[in-house]
């Protein structure tokens, strides 16, 4: 192959079968134009011989993430609940970019840019970085890998970019209420179905979906105990039913009956121990929260009701493997958050221990 200069720019020329074949490099510098040389000269003779050109299909992340949402069966709860908020940030960023070309480093500058709008927000003014939770950038991260992990299952990419992503710092949220505020926070509540969620969820510590698919089936007041079924874990769980407790659940079911007797519902619905006339619940957001602000009761989430329930165990003097498989943690670690409660009991450990 031949380059040459004709004019003001450079030309390539080679012999194809005995044919001659001249093409403009369409620049005037020599190292440029022996690269663009190399090219011409290779599609040439793929196109001579009919050899498949290695072109990079264009997938939009707009495009896949929409086909993403429509086939995911197992769809993390974050998407769920978030997922119109996630997405918004995500596409901000990513909407119009091939998802074959998105790097880890497309992913870091993404994370730094969320986390920038975070420390903006009035909310985190004058608050020192370790003390700021960016949680909600580590939840963006976690819905990406999963993304990219059903790109990989489709056939799109090879590697996902997310995969090695550190988390940001996330506060703890180990809420706990003293006494008087469990009281002031029922007492807040203005109808009684939301009062008796907030006392079940305290008395039993279990998530807030497991209380809304709890049965009647999965409740046996005889024996005193409640089966927790298709929990996030996968696994069942079966809790005692404490005194307090049995008496907040005799009174739910009694009224249950009188409720469905009106209730113009599915044949199924009333067997939710908490319906609203008969019909399933879906959720008590708003209702929570009025009972939250009439108790005076700032940045709590009816998941910290969880969080009050192990807390109340573990300073009554519960064990923490006690506590975690009450709570259904299937690792030691999740449990393990709340050992600061009891340093008493760690020392009283310890002195039994030693003690002569």
């Amino acid at each position: 192959m031949n380059i040459y200069k004709r004019g003001q720019v450079y030309w390539c020329k080679f012999m194809i079968d005995g044919k001659l074949c001249q093409y403009s490099c369409k620049t005037k510098d020599k190292s440029v134009a022996d690269e663009i040389a190399a090219v011409i000269y290779a599609d040439t003779i793929r196109n001579r011989f009919n050899l498949p050109t290695k072109t990079k299909n264009k997938f939009l992340f707009d495009d896949v993430y929409q086909e993403y949402l429509k086939n995911i069966s197992n769809s993390p709860k974050t998407i769920k609940e978030k997922g119109d908020y996630i997405l918004k940030h995500l596409f901000s960023f990513f909407k119009v970019r091939n998802i074959q070309d998105i790097t880890e480093k497309d992913i870091i500058n993404y994370q730094v840019k969320r986390k920038f709008e975070i420390l903006n927000l009035p909310k985190n003014k004058d608050k020192r970085e370790q003390d700021i939770n960016f949680r909600t950038v580590n939840l963006e991260t976690a819905t990406l890998s999963h993304f990219f992990n059903y790109c990989i299952k489709s056939g799109y990419i090879d590697k996902n970019p997310a995969f090695k992503i550190k988390k940001l710092n996330e506060l703890s949220r180990l809420k706990t209420l003293s006494d008087e505020d469990i009281e002031k926070l029922i007492n807040g509540a203005t109808n009684k179905l939301t009062r008796d969620l907030i006392t079940f969820l305290i008395y039993i510590g279990c998530r807030k979906g497991e209380a809304l698919n709890l049965k009647w089936d999965d409740v046996d007041l005889q024996n005193n105990v409640i089966a927790i079924k298709g929990t996030k874990t996968k696994y069942d769980r079966y809790i005692p039913i404490s005194k307090p407790l049995k008496e907040l659940l005799s009174g739910i079911e009694k009224e249950k009956v009188v409720e469905a007797k009106f209730a113009p519902s599915k044949k199924d619905d009333c067997l939710y121990v908490f319906n609203d006339n008969g019909r399933k619940l879906s959720d008590f957001k708003r209702s929570f929260h009025t009972a939250c602000r009439n108790a005076g009761l700032k940045d709590l989430r009816i998941h910290d009701l969880r969080h009050v329930f192990a807390s109340k165990m573990v300073m009554n003097g519960t064990s923490l493997f006690i506590t975690g498989e009450l709570l259904g943690h299937r690792t030691t670690q999740m449990t393990k958050r709340y050992s600061y409660l009891v340093p008493e009991t760690l020392k009283k450990a310890v002195d039994d221990v030693w003690k002569k």
